[in-house]
């Protein structure tokens, strides 16, 4: 029974070695018949003819980024002067070899193609003071441009390039279609880097008193906007053009996801102005003005704060012309009210020099009424 008992425990120590070297090096071996040891992966379905069942701004993007070119400017300005320059003895030497000696200054920035035939819509802060200016389209060709016209009160600026065939133009989105919500991309060169596209939405509509231009009803975004990416293009997500991209909010120079874009009606004003005429003009009536406080108002004997102080008249303006003087407070134009002080240029500007204008004053506890001959407001030489 002993020697029937060790055979049996040889036997099952056997069966176990063999199969734990199966198992080890041949596996499959023990595989159950028909079982399959392949990795099962998941493969979305093409859905065929390039369309993608996913969101995306893709076709957007194809559309207007062809419009979107790079704006390089070179500047000479003159070098610092050497001290040494002023000594006598220095000078015996060297003389006046020195006295004019220039460095170059460059700049970049993005434009937008506006038309087949080669304007180009862009930043004034882009092109200002350049002694050159080449632009590169998105296929990588170059072209001396040249400025038709600009507009610093806006920040704008207009270009023009010469080409043989015809160049792929940005649509303009309908004036006033802009929502705050809406999906919104900025296309420009920042830093440098080359083209590229970012997405946000508009934050918000109208922004007014930033510092930053005369006119100011600038569209906000949080779309990343970017040293580079001034002059650029602000689209919807049909790829048409509802702005310039023309300023950030930051304390690092970096996207802090506030930027500023000039809203398409301005700019279409602007760029039908000066392909037309050359300039841009707008109504002037020649007063300094200041916002009105709740103490200002208190003292003028005024209900609210609405309307405009008029803190210095210029002599020989329209408006002194008309008889307004300073103290007075202005609380329409032509009908129109006004709130503040940036609205009274917004209401004054579009009027055409030459035209009258009814202005409605409150002077010493009482209102009047004056008219005006609008003149034509003199361009602003930006710092």
């Amino acid at each position: 029974m002993k020697r029937l008992w060790y055979i049996f425990a040889q036997a099952v120590t056997v069966g176990v070695a063999v199969l734990f070297t199966i198992q080890t090096l041949k596996p499959e071996w023990l595989a159950p018949r028909g079982e399959s040891h392949d990795v099962s992966i998941l493969q979305a379905v093409s859905t065929g003819g390039g369309m993608r069942a996913v969101a995306s701004y893709a076709d957007a993007a194809r559309k207007a980024v062809p419009t979107v070119i790079y704006v390089y400017t070179s500047q000479e300005v003159k070098a610092s002067r050497n001290p040494l320059l002023n000594d006598p003895f220095f000078r015996h030497f060297f003389g006046d070899q020195l006295d004019e000696q220039t460095e170059p200054r460059s700049g970049l920035g993005s434009g937008v193609i506006v038309s087949a035939d080669g304007y180009i819509l862009t930043n004034y802060h882009v092109v200002e003071a350049a002694d050159k200016i080449e632009v590169a389209l998105n296929n990588g060709q170059k072209f001396k441009a040249r400025v038709i016209g600009a507009d610093p009160d806006s920040d704008l600026a207009v270009l023009k390039i010469a080409t043989e065939g015809k160049l792929p133009a940005i649509t303009f989105a309908a004036p006033d279609s802009l929502r705050v919500g809406d999906v919104v991309l900025a296309i420009g060169n920042p830093f440098g880097v080359g083209q590229t596209v970012t997405s946000g939405i508009v934050s918000a509509l109208g922004r007014t008193h930033l510092g930053i231009n005369t006119f100011e009803n600038f569209i906000q975004t949080d779309a990343a906007i970017n040293p580079g990416n001034s002059g650029g293009a602000l689209v919807d997500s049909n790829g048409n053009l509802v702005g310039i991209n023309s300023a950030i909010y930051s304390q690092s120079g970096g996207s802090m996801g506030i930027g500023f874009a000039i809203p398409v009606s301005l700019a279409r004003n602007v760029l039908d102005q000066i392909i037309r005429n050359g300039s841009v003009t707008r109504g002037w009536i020649g007063v300094e003005m200041q916002e009105i406080t709740p103490e200002i108002a208190e003292s003028f004997g005024m209900p609210n704060t609405d309307g405009a102080l008029i803190a210095g008249v210029m002599r020989g303006s329209p408006a002194n012309k008309a008889g307004i003087r300073t103290g007075d407070v202005l609380l329409a134009v032509n009908g129109k009210p006004i709130t503040d002080s940036q609205n009274m240029i917004e209401l004054i500007a579009p009027l055409n020099p030459g035209s009258q204008a009814k202005l409605k004053l409150r002077r010493n506890n009482r209102n009047i009424e004056v008219d005006v001959t609008i003149g034509k407001r003199p361009q602003t030489q930006r710092q």
